[in-house]
């Protein structure tokens, strides 16, 4: 994560901080162990002041740098991204602990995500048949996640924040599987004619965010070639 605040200096951790190497200490204890440390007094500034929000872009450009390293298949890159992207889950779990009114930690946000995905994987976890293929699944998946969150409508919980062009797809998919046949937007504008590619490429199996960033980066290459003469 990088930082561009003053006083950005992540401190390492005093070898009396750190957890005993080797027993049944993982290394994922000694990563709480050492965001413990940088959060407590004496810890690092920048650390200690940081919040649910001030931290929220830095979640959202790890996740981009993330599926770069993928593309890229760099798998160098890929282990320290998702190392990153697991500082952000532990950073805001530790921000979180120290809620008044509602605190949690990383084990209770381990905890919840281990029941959540038993309850949501009934086919695997109880006597419940499987559907027969993966868009059946998808339809359980989406089914069993609706009625844990009391959504109205099979298209709540898509976030705003999403790119529109994955916003488009993650609605389209939601709509098709819920069998909501609804007319795509009529007309010849921009915005119809980008609605029909994005339903094109689920019709083809494509990722349209995946395809136009892998278009766009040959289109890049290419520029900066042009550009070194």
């Amino acid at each position: 994560m990088d930082r561009d605040a003053p006083g950005g200096r992540a401190l390492s951790p005093a070898p009396a901080d750190r957890p005993p190497a080797g027993g049944t200490t993982s290394a994922l204890d000694e990563l709480v162990a050492v965001m413990d440390r940088l959060r407590s007094p004496g810890g690092c500034p920048w650390d200690a002041e940081q919040t649910h929000a001030s931290l929220a872009p830095y979640a959202l450009e790890e996740a981009y740098e993330l599926v770069e390293a993928i593309e890229h298949d760099d798998r160098a890159g890929l282990r320290e991204e998702l190392g990153d992207l697991l500082l952000q889950v532990v950073f805001h779990a530790r921000v979180a602990q120290e809620d008044a009114d509602d605190p949690f930690d990383v084990q209770d946000v381990a905890a919840d995500l281990v029941a959540k995905l038993v309850r949501r994987h009934p086919h695997v976890f109880t006597d419940e048949q499987s559907a027969p293929d993966d868009e059946g699944r998808h339809v359980a998946w989406d089914r069993i996640k609706r009625a844990e969150k009391d959504r109205g409508s099979a298209l709540d919980g898509v976030p705003l924040a999403l790119g529109a062009l994955a916003r488009t797809q993650k609605l389209v998919a939601r709509a098709e599987r819920a069998g909501l046949a609804v007319d795509a937007p009529a007309g010849d504008d921009l915005g119809a004619r980008l609605f029909a590619l994005v339903r094109e490429a689920r019709a083809a199996g494509l990722d349209a965010e995946g395809e136009l960033r892998r278009t766009t980066a040959g289109w890049e290459d290419r520029v900066r070639a042009a550009e070194s003469g």
